[in-house]
């Protein structure tokens, strides 16, 4: 069964762990969506494993995305977090939380919730691929692209189209499970 698993998950424990249990499947809650945005922008440049190994530490810098706690934040509280948490240490990517919480309460506020925001870029639904090989899979698509434009315009910042992409690949907007990976969701 494990040669059929995404390739990306073999390589390390917590990647298959992520891969088995999270990876693909439909997020619809507010704070999850925001802890994917917020990590998924933090990956940029870097691996998913160097994240995954600093997911705690992010959920304990970031008080566990509430996002009413981080839009009271600023610049000020970067420092604090490098020096204290185990994050990435880059102060734009740090700061990009506060200002993309600013953001995310303001998408609540229009769309009713960062989910309906977020979600009508695939309709609501996921979008189910059939890759047999991980070279099928793209880096970005028209739909990642539309959301990233879309997340700038609304004032995001570390949300370029591959970002967004990966960001839908993880909170299940679409399903870029290999055909035979056992977490495959058919249509």
């Amino acid at each position: 069964m494990d040669q059929k698993t995404c390739a990306w998950a073999m390589n390390h424990p917590l990647e298959r762990e992520y891969h088995d249990a999270e990876w693909g499947v439909p997020v619809y809650d507010d704070t999850i969506l925001f802890e994917f945005i917020t990590l998924e922008g933090a990956q940029a440049g870097l691996s998913w494993i160097t994240i995954l190994k600093k997911r705690d530490g992010y959920r304990q810098a970031f008080e566990d995305y509430d996002l009413d706690k981080l839009v009271q934040r600023n610049e000020e509280r970067a420092e604090y977090i490098v020096e204290t948490f185990d994050v990435v240490k880059h102060r734009g990517k740090i700061n990009s939380v506060f200002s993309n919480a600013k953001a995310a309460k303001q998408l609540i506020e229009e769309y009713g919730s960062l989910s309906a925001a977020l979600w009508q870029f695939v309709d609501g639904k996921p979008i189910v691929n059939h890759w047999t090989d991980m070279s099928q899979v793209p880096i970005s698509t028209e739909q990642s692209k539309a959301m990233s434009k879309f997340l700038k315009k609304k004032g995001f910042k570390f949300v370029g189209e591959t970002i967004c992409y990966a960001f839908m690949q993880a909170v299940g907007m679409v399903d870029d499970h290999l055909i035979g990976c056992p977490k495959k969701v058919s249509e």
